[in-house]
């Protein structure tokens, strides 16, 4: 073994090699219909883990079918799991109105409630695509 492999071995385990971003997240309960990727209820993810995507992630509708893993990072937290959900709408179009305006992204009322106390109307999160 060389030394530039013994170098990368060395730190490979203390600077990972993808970093996730940090955002914000609210909730937003249904109606979910419709939505501005054009989703029915046909269309909406098998585990119902989902989100509307605020501009910072619309990315002008190419966010629509995009996973992110996500992890909540707040006291409101009830898991320290990370959960991959699929963007379905647009935050600013969507039926119901987000319990917070302006974050990263708004968790359906259900995939909020996984990683957090739905009693809390927004929580920092870690999202990478």
């Amino acid at each position: 073994m060389n030394l530039l492999q013994l170098i990368f071995l060395l730190f490979v385990p203390i600077f990972p090699l993808s970093v996730a971003d940090v955002g914000t997240a609210a909730h937003y309960s249904s109606p979910y219909l419709p939505t501005a990727c054009n989703y029915d209820s046909s269309s909406f993810p098998v585990n119902n883990l989902f989100a509307a995507a605020a501009d910072g992630i619309w990315d002008n509708g190419a966010a629509c079918g995009r996973e992110y893993l996500v992890r909540c990072l707040s006291d409101a937290c009830i898991s320290d799991d990370t959960i991959r959900i699929t963007i379905v709408d647009y935050s600013k179009s969507s039926v119901s109105s987000p319990s917070v305006m302006d974050t990263t992204m708004v968790l359906s009322a259900g995939t909020f409630a996984t990683i957090a106390d739905i009693s809390a109307s927004q929580i920092n999160i870690e999202f990478q695509q």
